[in-house]
């Protein structure tokens, strides 16, 4: 007769849902509140807004079974391979693709 696993062997050690529920929930909901305010001020516009907007599709997207930390953090990042000649403007935690012009115009990965 075959033995049965340990009772403990069909639950894991750090269940994610118990450890990260309470803390996903409420970054969810100042991502949320975050949005409300940039509507109320009219800056949907914003290139960093439309950023995150495009990050956040990515978290409901059925193929993105466990690379959804990847896809946004793609949907946020500079996607050229080629280095700027020199720094620009400081940090701004999402590409702005309008930097990309004429002579300056880094390749974009594919």
């Amino acid at each position: 007769m075959a033995k049965s696993p340990p009772a403990s062997a069909s639950v894991p050690a750090c269940d994610p849902v118990e450890a990260g529920f309470l803390d996903a929930r409420g970054k969810l909901i100042e991502v949320a509140a975050f949005l409300d305010r940039v509507e109320r001020r009219g800056r949907v516009e914003d290139y960093r807004v439309r950023a995150l907007q495009a990050a956040l599709g990515k978290l409901t997207k059925p193929d993105a079974a466990a690379e959804r930390a990847g896809s946004v953090l793609r949907a946020l990042s500079d996607p050229t391979t080629i280095p700027a000649e020199k720094a620009g403007a400081p940090a701004a935690g999402a590409w702005r693709k309008q930097h990309l012009s004429g002579k300056t115009q880094r390749k974009a990965k594919k």
